[in-house]
Order: C-alpha cells, then structure tokens, then sequence
C-alpha cells in the first residue's frame, strides 16, 4: 500500500505523514528539506536556483519511489513526484523564474522517470486556503520560507487545483484543512483516519 500526500507549502504534509505513519505502523517517506543543499539558495536567488532545486526534488522522490517498489512495503509519502513536474516546475517557467531549456530538460527528466514508476494507491490532497497556509509557515519558522510571497503562494494553489481537477493516476481523497486541527486535537484526527479507512478497506 503506497498512500502519497499532496499540498501545498505549509498545508500539513509533513505533519499528516508522520501521525499516520505512526498510527498504522506504516514507513513515512518525508520530503528532504533540512538536508537539501539548494533550498535557502533558491529562496534568495530563485531564478539562479531553481532548475537546480527541481533537479534535487525530481531526483529524490524518483528515488523514494524505487525504493517504495522494490521493497513492497506499506508507506506514507510526503509529497508526491508530480507535484513537482505539474505544479512547481510549471509556475517558476511561468514566473519567467526558469528558461525555457532548462524547463523543456526537466521535462524530458520526468517523463523518462514516469515510464518507470506507478502511481500512489490513494492520493490524498490536503486543500489549504492562503491565510492557513502563510499562518502554517510562520508557526514551524523556517528562516528560508520567510522570504515566500502571498503571491508565490497563490499561483501554487491555482495550479494544485487544475492539477487534482484532472488527477487520473488512482484513488483520490480531498481534505480541506482550513477548519482541521489533526496536530493537537485526536478528534479532527480521527475524522481524518476514518475518512482513510473507508478508502483503503477498499484497495486491499
């Protein structure tokens, strides 16, 4: 079982994962962002960085992704390889923050690493409106997402929802996080874990 959560910056991926993760007994895949050596760069420097910053996210999720395969195991992914190529790659070539080149090798990268994995057996989308999400950046205080605009932020959100309009790559579920407390109150996470069970049950 591969279940793969979706969202954009600060909507609770990362969070969501690892109380999952823990509450099926299941192996969290988390998104490398600490250790991600292209991160701070890009938040100063984005149209010098960016290419080099896709490159390392594509890289490490096709990664994750191998792994997931090969060992068969059940797992909870923080973020999955197309939000990459479909929403984070377009908007910076969109923003004129990545040439066209480069652009059209990044997408000639994904599509070869596409032909070779699968897709999640549910994705599950965390929608997040725009206060939520700048309230959710400035609570974790990263110092490299201080630098992020409402601007940047929107765009991003624009495309997640195009993008989950046309999701065809298996079983969806739509979470909208905005009324959802699942860090610090068990009962919105329990809504969460049934609404979860009631997917899955299915797929087994």
């Amino acid at each position: 079982m591969h279940i793969a959560i979706a969202g954009n910056i600060g909507a609770g991926k990362t969070s969501l994962t690892d109380s999952l993760s823990k509450h099926y007994k299941w192996q969290g895949h988390f998104e490398e962002v600490v250790e991600n050596p292209y991160l701070d760069d890009f938040y100063h420097q984005m149209e010098r960085w960016s290419f080099n910053l896709q490159v390392y996210f594509l890289n490490s999720r096709f990664g994750q992704l191998i792994e997931i395969q090969k060992n068969n195991k059940n797992v909870i992914q923080d973020r999955s390889i197309y939000e990459d190529a479909h929403i984070f790659a377009p908007n910076l070539h969109a923003m004129g923050l990545l040439s066209q080149r480069d652009y059209q090798n990044y997408k000639s990268l994904f599509e070869l690493m596409e032909n070779m994995v699968t897709g999640p057996d549910l994705m599950i989308y965390l929608r997040s409106s725009i206060p939520n999400l700048v309230g959710n950046i400035h609570k974790r205080g990263r110092e490299f997402e201080n630098s992020i605009s409402i601007d940047y932020l929107s765009r991003l959100n624009e495309r997640y929802e195009a993008w989950i309009h046309n999701y065809d790559k298996g079983k969806l579920l739509i979470i909208d996080v905005d009324e959802l407390n699942f860090v610090d109150n068990p009962e919105d996470m329990g809504s969460i874990i049934e609404r979860i069970d009631s997917e899955i049950n299915g797929l087994f």
